[in-house]
């Protein structure tokens, strides 16, 4: 799947099947479903990619602190650019 037919998905009721967890959560995020996105996030602690998940939805939440948690987690700097950015970003790399 590519990030154009990703977010084309959106429009849809269900993530398509064949999303991996991430992706999942991430399409989760961007329907407004933070909740969701967080569960999947939270399902897998202690794995640097799921840790760089959780970070971001904590940093789209406000709550900087927390996000940094995750970040270290992840070990991955803070990131510095917009959230619209960074979801892009992580979009790319979990399709």
């Amino acid at each position: 799947m590519t990030a154009h037919e990703f977010i084309q998905s959106l429009t849809a009721q269900t993530p398509p099947a064949e999303l991996n967890p991430i992706a999942k959560a991430l399409w989760h995020d961007a329907r407004g479903d933070w909740a969701a996105a967080h569960n999947i996030a939270q399902s897998q602690e202690g794995t640097p990619s799921y840790d760089h998940l959780h970070a971001y939805l904590h940093r789209k939440e406000g709550d900087a602190f927390n996000a940094g948690y995750w970040y270290r987690r992840a070990r991955k700097p803070v990131f510095q650019g917009a959230l619209e950015e960074e979801w892009q970003a992580l979009v790319e790399t979990h399709l």
